[in-house]
């Protein structure tokens, strides 16, 4: 299944079906009338959060969603059906846009979240509604009132509660690999990972997702490269780890200053979250190596880097166990934000 998080697509709701102009007229029967129904609500436009689903591939091929006119009213007072209603299925993170791909009208982060999109229109009255005791014989019916149309962009943002940031080739997909079941597709060259992957990482009994996007190069916030729209994937995870690769010629310190300029260009918090370094690909270093690269990282980035190889598996439970503790402290301190109380009004 091809990975997509983005589409546009087109919805409208329903017209309501229009009433009916109708008259009992029946050889034997003393007292007639008007007996016109009144027409059917249009259908709705709803967009459904469902599980089994981790992309908005379903919108790459169709991207016109119409829901049901109301069936009109007719004679011996009757009412018109409502028309069915259209539902859009959408994986667990997908925002609502405007046309405008910058306005937020939902963000769905929650199994089962419905949004009422688009209403459909009234249904109109029939001629029976009109009667009274002077106008006992109305020939007028309302036409049902049309439904709303619009563009909207879908925009997946997956939910992880850690991100695996670096410049490209920097061994992210091999350390996803590596502490889940995920299976990104990894080779020796820059720009191996050109979607983002997810995976379920499991230690000493802790259970959380984390989410691989393709590398940063410098730039990227200006398009270069694949760009940096894939780092809306890690916007709602608690920890970021950054993977600097220790076995390239390029100098640590700056690799992790470049990576650090684009999150901070990007915006949307993700340069204020908890953040744990690690210099990866330490197993192809001689000790002198990751003596002075290690320095050269740390003096960057103000914090000891962990030494780290997924090949050989070199404190990968260590960098996983310092997730998990970043994650835990992370949700503590969410839960001890305490609302600040409202101030009353000046009351005379």
């Amino acid at each position: 299944m091809k990975f997509l998080d983005q589409a546009k697509v087109y919805v409208r709701s329903g017209n309501g079906g229009a009433g009916c102009v109708s008259f009992r007229r029946e050889k034997y029967i003393e007292y007639g009338g008007p007996d016109g129904g009144d027409g059917g609500k249009g259908g709705n436009v709803i967009v459904e959060c469902v599980d089994g689903l981790n992309t908005l591939i379903d919108y790459r091929y169709k991207q016109h969603f119409k829901a049901e006119t109301g069936i009109h009213g007719m004679g011996r007072n009757r009412t018109g059906a409502h028309g069915k209603d259209v539902v859009l299925k959408v994986p667990v993170g997908t925002q609502i846009l405007e046309e405008d791909n910058e306005t937020l009208i939902a963000d769905l982060t929650e199994l089962g979240q419905q949004v009422h999109l688009l209403k459909g229109g009234n249904g109109g009255f029939g001629n029976a509604h009109f009667k009274s005791s002077v106008n006992q014989a109305p020939r007028r019916a309302n036409p049902g009132l049309e439904g709303e149309e619009k563009w909207i962009w879908l925009r997946l943002k997956l939910i992880a509660d850690a991100g695996l940031v670096g410049l490209p080739n920097a061994g992210k997909s091999t350390f996803l690999s590596k502490v889940s079941a995920a299976k990104p597709k990894i080779a020796d060259y820059p720009f191996t990972t050109i979607h983002p992957n997810l995976g379920i990482v499991q230690i000493d009994g802790n259970s959380f997702a984390m989410a691989d996007i393709p590398g940063l190069i410098e730039g990227a916030h200006e398009g270069t490269g694949l760009g940096d729209r894939f780092l809306g994937h890690v916007e709602r995870t608690r920890v970021l780890l950054h993977l600097v690769d220790g076995s390239g010629l390029e100098d640590p310190g700056e690799s992790y200053k470049v990576v650090r300029g684009e999150l901070k260009a990007y915006g949307g918090g993700l340069a204020e979250k908890p953040e744990i370094v690690a210099l990866s690909k330490c197993d192809a270093l001689t000790e002198d190596l990751i003596a002075e690269r290690s320095a050269s990282l740390e003096a960057s980035c103000g914090q000891k880097p962990l030494i780290l190889s997924s090949a050989s598996g070199l404190n990968v439970d260590r960098a996983l166990r310092m997730i998990v503790r970043a994650i835990d402290k992370d949700k503590e301190d969410a839960a001890n934000q305490v609302p600040a109380p409202e101030q009353e009004g000046w009351h005379p």
